[in-house]
């Protein structure tokens, strides 16, 4: 995330030389991954739709963002 990005709420994900942008409220995905990279990313997003809306907030009042365990 980023603190002065633009609505709506969303992460970056990179890969190599890919990038794609996920929105919070629905999952839905700007951008190209490898299959198996795009996976992980949702499955990791799917765990923790609620702390990126919660850093998302903290963000955009420029405070500090809390971590967000990765997949194990």
């Amino acid at each position: 995330m980023y603190y002065n990005d633009h609505a709506p709420p969303h992460f970056h994900a990179k890969y190599g030389g890919y990038e794609i942008t996920v929105r919070i409220a629905d999952g839905v995905v700007e951008g190209r991954f490898p299959r198996r990279a795009m996976n992980l990313v949702l499955e990791w997003f799917s765990r923790h739709q609620t702390e990126l809306l919660d850093d998302w907030n903290l963000a955009r009042a420029r405070k500090a963002l809390r971590p967000i365990e990765p997949l194990e």
